[in-house]
């Protein structure tokens, strides 16, 4: 009998952690803030620019040291003012904070790949985003293969 009232008084502790561990599984988990370095996006695009390339890897630093070329200047100021797809050829372009939210369609040599700009893209390069190189898959043997080289081994 001792066994018996000591089996209950366990199952009806471990019913009481197991209700416990239910409504803490029920909450809903809260999405994590984005920061790069610390700063928030909002902080990142009050920022001026030159400050925010402060911010970022070696690379882009020493890149961006003399200001933007022209080329990128112009970039920038279609960007800034597009509602919509912004096509370019500028893949070693420096994704900002004022791009998030904003679609870039980038040209991998071949057609022009369209993404849009979430907060994680910032400090990379835009042609990053879009490949230029292709899987290929071969298949089986052509027209003009030898006897030897037809010879498909069975699996």
């Amino acid at each position: 009998m001792a066994r018996r009232t000591k089996k209950t008084a366990t199952s009806a502790k471990a019913a009481r952690r197991r209700s416990r561990k239910l409504k803490s599984s029920i909450q809903a988990r809260k999405k994590k803030e984005f920061t790069y370095r610390g700063y928030t996006l909002e902080e990142l695009k009050a920022m001026p620019v030159e400050e925010v390339i402060g911010l970022m890897t070696a690379r882009v630093r020493r890149s961006y040291r003399r200001g933007f070329n022209p080329e990128e200047q112009a970039f920038l100021d279609r960007m800034r003012k597009s509602k919509g797809v912004v096509k370019t050829h500028r893949r070693a372009m420096v994704i900002l904070p004022e791009f998030v939210g904003k679609t870039i369609a980038v040209y991998n040599g071949k057609t022009f790949r369209e993404f849009e700009v979430v907060p994680e893209m910032i400090g990379h390069y835009i042609g990053e985003f879009s490949v230029t190189r292709g899987f290929v898959k071969h298949s089986g043997p052509g027209v003009g293969a030898t006897k030897s080289s037809k010879f498909m081994p069975l699996k």
